[in-house]
């Protein structure tokens, strides 16, 4: 297992982007972070940016009959994204998922308010924007923030993520600038794999984290 836990990660992942910042290669650049594992390796990487750190929360949509399976996402207000395939798979139409998507964009706001407050998005026109998660597994939550995130022009939007599943990685690639990612093993079958600690964060904790970043930035 190459990361001991999200921090370490996190701590890997920004010698990589260092290397871009001590080059001049990232101006004004802003880390969010998909929250929840994403946030304590992003807060690695915003610390070793020198750059303001903040959270896009993004939320997988399931079914009842398969909830471990995820078969969208959704984003601020922004239209659900599906995978088309599942759907079809599932027989499955965007009408019949409504009250799905509801309830998680519902969610997706209750988390903001206890991540952000009444604080809204910091502003992205114009910015280098580096997206962390802990990992990526079907890219559905990466997919529909890097759409999100596009919509409001960034000069530069980077995707970086300490593991991936290459295919994931080669379909995310058409949707960002640059994407910078550790470890690519051939068989992903769950991010937590490639973790000793990989635990589920408490949203107390996650916000304690993004609390301690702000006052000592």
């Amino acid at each position: 297992m190459p990361f001991r836990d999200r921090t370490h990660a996190g701590q890997a992942l920004a010698l990589r982007l260092v290397e871009w910042a001590d080059s001049g290669d990232l101006i004004n650049p802003l880390v969010l972070a998909l929250p929840g594992g994403g946030v304590p390796v992003a807060a690695e990487v915003a610390r070793a940016l020198h750059a303001p750190l903040d959270v896009l929360v993004a939320r997988e949509i399931s079914t009842p009959i398969q909830p471990e399976t995820p078969i969208g996402a959704v984003v601020a207000d922004d239209p659900p994204l599906y995978d088309r395939q599942s759907l079809a798979m599932m027989h499955l139409s965007e009408d019949r998922l409504g009250d799905v998507v509801a309830r998680e964009r519902n969610e997706l706001h209750r988390l903001e308010h206890v991540y952000r407050g009444r604080r809204p998005l910091p502003f992205v026109e114009g910015r280098t924007i580096v997206l962390v998660d802990d990992g990526l597994a079907t890219g559905l939550t990466a997919t529909a923030a890097l759409r999100f995130l596009r919509h409001h022009g960034p000069a530069r939007l980077i995707l970086a993520v300490p593991v991936g599943n290459p295919r994931t990685l080669t379909a995310l690639r058409a949707r960002c600038d640059d994407l910078v990612c550790l470890e690519q093993p051939a068989s992903l079958h769950a991010v937590g794999e490639w973790y000793e600690d990989f635990g589920r964060l408490p949203e107390t904790e996650i916000a304690g984290l993004l609390h301690r970043f702000r006052a000592t930035a």
